[in-house]
């Protein structure tokens, strides 16, 4: 199987040109796919087990060629558009947690389990999911049992489809359960500890992304919710996970003191001052050349993170991405 070290990689960003980009943006979304197919219709699935490991063979390949394109594309996709939520929630949290797993140095046979949970965790209501997203009611009493007994009826859906990994079932089981809350993460039983990391990465990314009824909050104010509403252990999670995307990852928009909007490329050196891509000037016109900014450099600085809603631009992403690469090439 594919392992993917985190130094290194998550530095990289090489789109030569438009069709190398294209490539890359169609691998994510044939990914997303065929997560959608087995999610949607286990039960028809050949081996379902083992085609959950091919998608995260997929994941990591994809991550190793190129970790800030690939979360550039996840959070465009997770931030922009409740269609098709469950396969790229799912998706989202498994990349997600794959990246907390390595910065808190969790084992192979425990990240495997995290990661593949976090691909099936919904796996019991994938479909009302997806109308859930859509709707503009809060649910409905029957859609608030369903959402209630998913985690259970999920892991034994897991169960009857013959997955031999019994830590993948009992964390997609515990997954909303909050007595796993109690103990120091390390100190606890595996599935505890898996259990709270994909409880916290579920949170995250449910915040980030809109729904019909309500727009998505911006990663920083999602970030910063996640580590002031947990204890000390939750903040443990939470700050892993600003340690590894950063309070404004890869693909969201921020505000500059010079009232221009730019779209974050990469982390920098410097803690909190990414690589961005000015995209929008202080009269809020799209600019037909992005401009590639170190905000750890020089002014202009942050001045606040955006909700992408906030964002109507369309932009060119080859363009930007490719600002990404040279960013990366002379850091």
């Amino acid at each position: 199987m594919t392992r993917w070290c985190l130094s290194g990689a998550i530095d990289a960003m090489n789109l030569n040109n438009e069709n190398e980009y294209e490539e890359l943006l169609s691998q994510w979304s044939d990914l997303e796919s065929g997560l959608a197919v087995i999610l949607h219709n286990p039960a028809g699935v050949l081996e379902f087990e083992q085609r959950v490991w091919q998608y995260d063979r997929w994941m990591q390949t994809l991550l190793q060629r190129d970790a800030n394109v690939g979360l550039y594309l996840l959070f465009q996709l997770a931030t922009n558009s409740p269609v098709g939520y469950s396969a790229s929630h799912a998706l989202v949290c498994a990349v997600l947690s794959h990246l907390i797993a390595i910065e808190l140095k969790i084992g192979i046979r425990e990240r495997d389990s995290l990661v593949h949970a976090a691909f099936t965790m919904n796996v019991a209501m994938t479909l009302m999911q997806d109308v859930l997203a859509s709707q503009y009611d809060r649910p409905s009493s029957e859609q608030q049992s369903a959402i209630r007994a998913h985690a259970v009826k999920g892991s034994r859906l897991l169960e009857t489809m013959d997955v031999a990994d019994k830590l993948w079932i009992d964390v997609v089981s515990y997954h909303h359960d909050e007595s796993t809350d109690s103990g120091e993460l390390r100190a606890i039983a595996p599935v505890n500890r898996l259990a709270r990391i994909l409880r916290i990465v579920d949170r995250y990314a449910a915040m980030i992304s809109p729904r019909k009824s309500r727009t998505g909050r911006s990663a920083t104010d999602s970030a910063r919710a996640i580590v002031s509403a947990g204890a000390s252990s939750g903040s443990e999670i939470g700050h892993a996970l600003v340690r590894t995307v950063g309070l404004c990852p890869p693909g969201t928009y921020v505000r500059l003191d010079t009232n221009e909007v730019a779209i974050v490329l990469s982390r920098s050196a410097k803690v909190n001052h990414p690589h961005v891509a000015i995209v929008i000037d202080d009269r809020g016109e799209t600019l037909a050349q992005p401009r590639l900014h170190r905000t750890a450099e020089a002014p202009p600085l942050i001045q606040a993170a955006l909700a992408a809603s906030s964002v109507q631009s369309r932009l060119n992403h080859h363009l930007v991405l490719q600002l990404g690469a040279y960013a990366a090439k002379y850091a």
